[in-house]
């Protein structure tokens, strides 16, 4: 009988090659010997950047992947590549794990762990999330926003000490806390806490849920989307203690203005299927900077250029 495969399933454009190097050279670290037993492999889907509105980013015709020439991808050769196309020129993100999770398929795995290209995993990430697994929830593990100075000292393998998200359950090593399907949504929806960051699940479960709505490009609301399916599933979520991740500093903007076109397509996306809007928070900051626009009768949209 074959022993259970684990697969950590990434996305990556181009900006993003250093940082799935940094993250597959941890788990080489950690887990050498799997990868060479076959009982661990690292898929990586890779996606075009996003355009900068001019058409020079989009590749030949025919080539799969706008600008980018397969030959060219600067991964190590133990990841398991997968090309996926964006014929808009926004991230399909949500295309983009759905094609990892059909790679990690065709490998056999047992148990699929998505990770952000981001992210660095810590020692126990794979080992905790393998012991906590059952067939009918999804596993989240606590992540640790890095500053600049401890994602520099990642180079020098100094040890970080977790220091998780303040809004996400944070279970002491080894424990785990469930949340039943039916739990209230008051005060705080625990399914809208749900996050691509680090999360793992069994394939067949990724199928159950239809994987990620392909509907969402860009930027926001896959996540809360997915989190949504699985609750009208009657899928629980389990937060996994000691299941680490530490995600690597980059400057952002707050709101994230540079992605407004994206965050207001997703949202009507998600409107449409859910009934609710979505990063209202967002949308509200958005609106009073004069970005967009709300009516009623058609929801948010992004105020024209020259409007």
């Amino acid at each position: 009988m074959p022993q259970p495969r684990t697969v950590i399933v990434s996305l990556a454009s181009p900006d993003r090659f250093a940082r799935i190097r940094r993250q597959h050279e941890a788990l080489i670290g950690f887990h050498s010997e799997r990868f060479d037993a076959g009982t661990l492999a690292h898929v990586v889907s890779v996606f075009p950047s996003q355009r900068s509105g001019s058409d020079d980013s989009v590749g030949r015709a025919g080539d799969g992947l706008p600008g980018i020439d397969l030959p060219g991808i600067d991964l190590p050769p133990t990841v398991d590549t997968v090309r996926v196309e964006s014929a808009t020129g926004r991230a399909p993100l949500a295309a983009a794990r759905n094609a990892g999770a059909r790679r990690a398929a065709d490998l056999g795995a047992s148990l699929l762990v998505f990770l952000d290209a981001d992210c660095v995993p810590g020692p126990r990430l794979l080992l905790r999330y393998e012991a906590a697994t059952v067939p009918d929830r999804l596993l989240l593990g606590p992540v640790t926003y890095l500053t600049a100075e401890e994602t520099a000292a990642l180079d020098d393998a100094v040890a970080i000490t977790p220091h998780p998200h303040p809004a996400r359950p944070d279970p002491a090593d080894g424990e785990v806390i469930d949340v039943a399907s039916d739990a209230p949504p008051d005060p705080q929806d625990p399914y809208a806490l749900f996050w691509s960051l680090s999360f793992a699940c069994r394939p067949e479960l990724y199928a159950r849920l239809g994987g990620f709505h392909e509907g969402y490009a860009g930027y926001g609301a896959e996540d809360t989307d997915f989190g949504f399916t699985a609750r009208r599933h009657g899928i629980g979520l389990r937060w996994v203690g000691g299941a680490h991740a530490f995600h690597q500093f980059h400057p952002v903007s707050s709101p994230p203005i540079e992605h407004v076109a994206d965050i207001v397509a997703n949202a009507r996306v998600f409107h449409s299927r859910w009934g609710r809007w979505p990063m209202e928070s967002w949308l509200e900051r958005f609106r009073a900077a004069g970005l967009v626009t709300y009516d009623a009768g058609v929801g948010w949209q992004v105020v024209s250029v020259g409007a």
